[in-house]
């Protein structure tokens, strides 16, 4: 520990890193990631709106895969437009408070989405192991108490984060070693000594991230082995295929960047580009080009838009 921060002035402020050092390129990467941005948005948006409108798909699968497709809106959201307003500005500031939030509600969606895909997982595996007993074992109540669990598991994760982080001193230097405010790099700036304080957060986000990608690894091999006939086999791969796609984007970066101290390396931004920025705007399009369910609601859904006798009961939530 470093006794002489007590003596220096606390910063007010962080200075974000660029992700290209040209100005050519960086407005080439504005461009580029607005439109992944836009389609993030409009992605995501047209699944909640065709899952919460369409009768046909109001069962617990399409239930998850909506609030799915909320947090990956809002994960994006966290980091996405500051990083665009920061393609456009010489000097690429945040001030401590509005670090400190950033860092919050990305570690409050990212856990809670975490959390999701794993209940997304036993939902797949009831379904295609337990047939019978899936209509009442997954029933509105117990789908609605998973989801505010996987919400409440998200707020104590990051609160946890997010206190450690703030109890830390920083006196200098501010420039933050990524295009957004995150765990790793923030902590390297304190004016103390962090190994105590890492080793927590390693403990906490490596081992959700890893724990949770181990159950659902397990949970489709399980799925495979219990289905002996080949033909079964392959329909319930391809049933699952999308979620394993999902689950190979979103939790491989968060294991590498998470569940090892806390080093910097130069990769670390396009790793942290893959899973804030890429991720959730893939979503959408994985599930709806493997879905033929999805696709013939969107169809519907615009039908419905043209239409002048649309009702306000096709808008409910599920």
């Amino acid at each position: 520990s470093n006794p002489l921060w007590r003596n220096q002035t606390p910063v007010g402020e962080f200075l974000l890193a660029a992700l290209s050092p040209t100005p050519q390129s960086q407005a080439a990467l504005f461009a580029l990631f607005l439109l992944i941005y836009i389609s993030t948005l409009v992605g995501n948006t047209l699944i909640m709106a065709t899952v919460s409108s369409d009768p046909h798909l109001r069962t617990p699968m399409y239930f998850l895969l909506g609030n799915l497709s909320f947090l990956d809106l809002c994960y994006s959201t966290v980091t996405a437009p500051k990083m665009l307003l920061d393609f456009l500005s010489e000097r690429r500031s945040i001030s401590y408070q509005a670090c400190m939030a950033q860092l919050f509600f990305l570690h409050f969606v990212g856990a809670a989405e975490m959390f999701l895909l794993t209940v997304m997982a036993y939902d797949r595996y009831v379904a295609i192991c337990k047939p019978l007993h899936y209509p009442s074992i997954m029933n509105r109540s117990l789908c609605s108490w998973l989801v505010a669990a996987s919400w409440t598991g998200g707020f104590i994760h990051s609160t946890v984060q997010t206190i450690l982080t703030m109890q830390l001193p920083f006196c200098g230097p501010n420039q933050v070693d990524n295009f957004f405010c995150d765990v790793p790099p923030v902590i390297k700036l304190a004016c103390t000594d962090t190994y105590v304080v890492e080793l927590l957060m390693v403990s906490n986000s490596g081992l959700i991230s890893t724990s949770c990608f181990v159950i659902l690894v397990a949970s489709y091999a399980t799925i495979l082995v219990r289905i002996r006939s080949p033909e079964g086999r392959r329909k319930a791969l391809s049933t699952c295929a999308s979620h394993l796609t999902v689950v190979t984007l979103f939790f491989g970066p968060c294991i590498f960047i998470y569940a090892r101290p806390f080093s910097i390396f130069s990769v670390d931004k396009l790793v942290s580009v893959l899973y804030n920025i890429i991720t959730p705007m893939l979503n959408p399009l994985i599930y709806t080009l493997r879905n033929k369910e999805v696709k013939s609601a969107m169809r519907r859904l615009r039908t419905w838009g043209k239409s002048p006798l649309i009702s306000l009961k096709h808008l409910q939530i599920p």
